[in-house]
């Protein structure tokens, strides 16, 4: 009996042993990466399946959830033919070949516009692409659309956008976090198969935690950030949210690595993160920095994160608490954030939404010895930090010290950084990826930190602690509009 494409896609996604989280999502984009790459490569679908897979349920949910900007249909379709043909005539050029992605949108893309979700710049059409998304399309890359965010990516809430809301898919009146929200909440509800984000005072993974999705940070100046618009130039960190942690070392392949023209980039060799995932974890020591990162939490979030530790201890060598050196309270964001947008705010302040606004001529008033004191404190902070990986390998906090407030709260309660922001102080390599639910269905962010450049060490105990559960395979139920 002749079998129909149906039947051998069907045939092809059950030995792939893909478990759909919904009815909804039976469908190839809620394909990791990892899974839709190995069914291109045996050519069991094609990147236009792939892509009109998104398309299809960016037109279902968008409206509901909000998470996408811009949309260049056509362009995205012309892409995902050209990437198919490619694959026709034998070129492949790697795990990301085909594969549809979202960008948040203050990654610059030639001939698109990049927003920043500002009103600002609602017209702006940068003439380059940044540098990691020339990378992500050299390495075959199919770029979905650009994703709503915190306006000019100053705040954690996704709540305050000239684009209305971001709405997180878990639960249509919470925030998804921020400030990339809408990567987040793209990535949650299988409208790309992963994004990228940034993240300055955890903007990757305050949201990765909130929609329940993997959210890593290299370390500082891993990833270019050439043609991104900066929030802080000394605090910014780039990377990927994604399903799973070895689709974020997939993403981080494609674009870690040096580039000379980004003063921030660092030239230091890059590992092969794919196969970092699986190095062994048994000889890794632990360490618990209880204060003030388990201060204060809600007690659904610290039950799951002291139940993923006890998961942690069966594969590392032992769980030590230790003492960081204390890095809240520097205030870098506010005068960079000025310096970038003094005469915008000066010549046109009503372009902004009145939270962004309201900060931002706050700042103009810092005083110079101040941002130089938090500038050296900075550069100090991330030397001395190093000495605590002479007695351990990694640090495991909690990601969010509780859940999600709805989008109505957010205009006076924005979500803490506290437990995120030192890490971009101190530029370590840190992922957040799922480790629990509260009851009432709102998801629970474990945190993952390294020493500098140890992305490798990162991800094979985050990959490990994944393994070992089930949490990265639950998938929102969502509604139309």
């Amino acid at each position: 009996m002749e079998l129909s494409r149906r039947d051998v896609l069907a045939a092809a996604l059950a030995a792939a042993a893909i478990r759909p989280a919904s009815a909804e999502t039976q469908d190839l984009a809620g394909l990791t990466i990892k899974k839709a790459s190995d069914l291109l490569r045996r050519k069991t679908v094609s990147p236009v399946d792939l892509t009109e897979a998104c398309l299809k349920r960016i037109d279902q949910y968008n409206p509901t959830v909000n998470a996408y900007i811009t949309v260049t249909r056509e362009q995205v379709l012309a892409t995902a033919r050209e990437m198919a043909e490619e694959q026709h005539r034998g070129k492949w050029r790697g795990p990301l070949h085909g594969i549809p992605v979202a960008l948040k949108d203050n990654i610059d893309t030639a001939e698109i516009r990049t927003t920043g979700a500002s009103e600002l710049f609602k017209d702006r059409i940068p003439t380059e692409d940044a540098e990691v998304v020339r990378r992500l399309k050299n390495a075959g890359a199919i770029i979905l659309g650009k994703t709503n965010l915190h306006e000019f990516a100053y705040g954690t809430t996704s709540a305050v956008t000239y684009f209305k809301p971001v709405h997180n898919p878990w639960a249509l009146d919470r925030i998804p976090g921020g400030s990339s929200g809408g990567s987040a909440a793209a990535t949650a509800a299988d409208l790309c198969l992963g994004s990228l984000g940034t993240d300055t005072g955890g903007s990757v993974r305050i949201p990765a935690s909130y929609c329940g999705v993997v959210g890593f940070k290299p370390t500082y100046g891993r990833v270019s950030l050439r043609g991104i618009i900066p929030l802080s130039w000394t605090l910014d960190h780039a990377g990927p949210i994604v399903k799973t942690v070895e689709d974020a070392a997939l993403l981080l392949d494609a674009i870690a690595g040096f580039d000379e023209a980004d003063p921030s980039s660092a030239d230091v060799p890059v590992a092969n993160y794919a196969r970092a995932i699986a190095l062994p974890t048994a000889k890794l020591r632990l360490g618990v920095p209880r204060a003030p990162y388990f201060n204060n939490l809600d007690p659904e979030v610290a039950k799951a994160v002291e139940t993923a530790i006890e998961v942690l201890k069966k594969h590392a060598a032992g769980v030590s608490d230790v003492v960081l050196p204390p890095a809240n309270g520097l205030n870098l964001i506010g005068p960079e954030a000025y310096a970038y947008h003094a005469k915008w705010i000066a010549a046109t302040p009503e372009l902004y939404q009145p939270p962004t606004r309201t900060i931002l001529q706050r700042s103009a008033d810092l005083k110079a010895s101040a941002y130089a004191d938090a500038l050296h404190k900075v550069y100090l902070l991330r030397r001395e930090i190093k000495k605590v990986f002479d007695t351990v390998d990694l640090l495991i906090t909690p990601t969010m010290p509780g859940p999600p407030v709805t989008i109505e709260a957010s205009a006076t309660q924005s979500a803490s950084t506290r437990n995120t922001s030192p890490f971009d102080v101190y530029g370590l390599p840190t992922i957040s990826l799922p480790c629990g639910f509260t009851s009432s269905g709102l998801p629970i962010g474990l945190q993952i930190s390294g020493a500098p450049f140890a992305e490798t060490t990162v991800l094979a105990l985050a990959h490990a602690y994944e393994q070992a559960t089930e949490w990265h395979t639950r998938r929102p139920e969502l509604k139309t509009a």
